[in-house]
């Protein structure tokens, strides 16, 4: 099942995307509330009556009113709380070699993730950017779960079953603050959090039971080959897949939960996967040829993200008619 947030006349809801149409699920089972949070809050209940109506849908045997006139927004516009995963070692060995660094160990330690701005998750369409975001404006392919159901002190070996499904997600980053603010040994906050792209449908985990796989061993959890693919501008630059996580989804929901509630509408990333942004594109490419020529995102690129099952996400970066610097406002 794909479920999708969207708006019409400025009200938002929660729909079903099924055969290439969008349902709205509360006018056809009233105990469905017509949000995704509230939806998620209510758990397997209402998830096993969502799956029933996508089920009618699909065969015929239920007919739905379909929405013609909506926007499109993130599948979960309000998240409890966002973080982002470190999962794909791949993408950190090669960002530490393009800047002279060996391979850090702990990385096959401990699983790590760190919080970013809740309040900036958006969907497809439109990414306004400061001027500041610019210098060095990079995308990051990556895919979030969403968490289903409260829970403490999970362990990996029943976390998945927390997880009520998952999205591509674009874990869009201003290069030059983020790299200036970890100078401090804090961060990333200012380079991450104006925006993090997540859409354009939230899948069930039963939708992917065919592109499931085990886990690298030594390592607990389900994994699932999902082709992973990102095109600027028409153009093909990044290609990886979900079964390179190292750490699974379900250790790094362990992590998170440790001492601490997870709650329904939580949303987490799995980091970028190997060859998932220019940051990395462009140390590798200078790294084997000294006249390489960085790219980073202009405004007016369209930035699209297609993973095998979890659809395709696509933006538009805009510059917001703005001169305001932080960068400029740096003490001597």
């Amino acid at each position: 099942m794909k479920l999708v947030s969207y708006k019409t006349e400025d009200r938002e809801h929660l729909g079903i995307f099924v055969n290439g149409h969008i349902y709205n699920l509360h006018s056809c089972n009233k105990a469905i509330p017509d949000n995704m949070n509230e939806f998620l809050w209510g758990g397997d209940e209402l998830m096993e009556r969502a799956k029933k109506i996508n089920e009618d849908i699909f065969t015929g045997k239920l007919e739905a009113k379909e929405e013609v006139f909506f926007e499109l927004l993130a599948p979960v516009p309000h998240p409890a709380s966002c973080r982002d995963g470190y999962a794909f070692r791949q993408h950190v060995a090669a960002a530490r070699r393009n800047r002279k660094l060996e391979m850090i160990s702990e990385f096959d330690q401990y699983p790590v993730f760190y919080f970013t701005n809740h309040n900036a998750i958006q969907g497809p369409g439109e990414i306004e950017c400061m001027p500041d975001h610019f210098e060095k404006l990079d995308f990051e392919l990556e895919v979030a779960i969403v968490i289903g159901k409260k829970g403490r002190n999970i362990k990996a070996a029943e976390a998945d079953s927390y997880i009520a499904g998952y999205m591509i997600m674009n874990d869009m980053s201003a290069r030059t603050l983020q790299m200036e603010e970890m100078l401090l040994n804090l961060g990333p906050a200012k380079g991450k959090d104006f925006s993090t792209v997540i859409g354009p449908w939230l899948v069930t985990t039963d939708e992917l039971d065919a592109y499931k796989i085990s886990a690298k061993p030594g390592h607990t959890g389900n994994n699932y080959d999902l082709k992973m693919k990102c095109w600027v501008n028409g153009r093909e630059v990044s290609s990886g897949s979900m079964g390179d996580m190292d750490w699974t989804f379900a250790e790094i929901v362990e992590r998170c939960a440790y001492g601490v509630d997870i709650l329904p509408g939580d949303v987490i990333g799995s980091g970028t996967v190997g060859t998932g942004c220019f940051l990395e594109l462009n140390g590798t490419g200078l790294l084997n040829d000294p006249n390489y020529k960085p790219q980073w995102l202009k405004d007016g690129d369209v930035v699209e993200m297609e993973i095998s099952g979890l659809g395709r996400l696509s933006n538009t970066i805009k510059k917001a008619n703005s001169d305001f610097s932080i960068l400029k406002l740096k003490k001597l």
